[in-house]
């Protein structure tokens, strides 16, 4: 199984293609995910409405707007030509680009890029809605803050389209990633973090104490006072409870960083 494809989805993880393929025609009188995937998507495409799993009348309302705006058959019932609209910005990530960096950072960096084009975020609720569910393996909810799970999603993508190994096992803990960069000796702490110690490509984590981080995310350029980054799950405001994937700025106090070494 795979984090991407180049033509045919079946390829992809179970919980990936769940939020991609279409079993079969969503309509009026669907209760439970189906419907439920329907609004999610309506809304991350502008439309939105109440996510409650129920296609009544104004799903149906909604489908038909979103299909006259996009120039398909108005019929308010989803099928494969409107599903694949629904989708086009989540494929777009998972299709694997054609030109691969050679470095592992570099990928990494690369596949960021791709996803914060496409504005990912959350829909529904708190840590809720595709986007989190595909970057938490189907998980989603008040418990299962996703900026780790986001990072290790580039590394898993980063893998496949470099043909290398994975540096690090992926987590969706923030402090499991800090240990095992300690072990591996791939741990730069903020006090020698800087341009010349934290390449692009790196990650970042938010420290609130020595042995708790509390948010990371990826270095998209390390300068001598600050550094850009590309984060899930974070805001304007850089919480670590936010709603999107989003470009920052951020200092180094209290952060430490994760370096991948060719």
């Amino acid at each position: 199984m795979s984090y991407t494809f180049t033509e045919d989805t079946s390829v992809l993880y179970r919980w990936i293609r769940d939020e991609v393929e279409l079993e079969s025609t969503i309509k009026r009188g669907k209760r439970g995910i189906a419907a439920r995937r329907v609004q999610e998507w309506l809304s991350l495409n502008g439309f939105s409405l109440v996510i409650d799993g129920d296609y009544g009348r104004v799903t149906e309302m909604t489908v038909a707007e979103f299909q006259h705006y996009n120039g398909l058959n108005e019929t308010g019932e989803v099928n494969d030509a409107t599903w694949r609209v629904f989708v086009r910005r989540m494929l777009d990530v998972l299709r694997r680009p054609d030109e691969v960096p050679d470095r592992f950072d570099a990928a990494m960096l690369k596949a960021a890029e791709r996803h914060l084009a496409v504005h990912p975020r959350e829909t529904g609720g708190q840590n809720m809605g595709p986007w989190v569910r595909l970057y938490m393996k189907g998980n989603e909810g008040h418990s299962w803050p996703w900026c780790a799970g986001f990072t290790t999603f580039l590394m898993e993508q980063a893998s496949e389209i470099t043909g290398k190994d994975m540096p690090m096992e992926g987590s969706f803990s923030c402090d499991w990633l800090a240990a095992n960069a300690k072990a591996k000796g791939t741990l730069v702490p903020e006090h020698d973090a800087g341009p010349n110690t934290v390449p692009p490509g790196s990650l970042f984590l938010v420290r609130r104490t020595s042995t708790d981080w509390t948010h990371t995310g990826l270095v998209v350029e390390a300068g001598r006072d600050l550094f850009k980054t590309i984060e899930g799950n974070t805001n304007d405001e850089g919480s670590r409870e936010g709603y999107e994937v989003c470009a920052r700025r951020r200092g180094y106090g209290s952060k430490d960083f994760i370096i991948f070494p060719e």
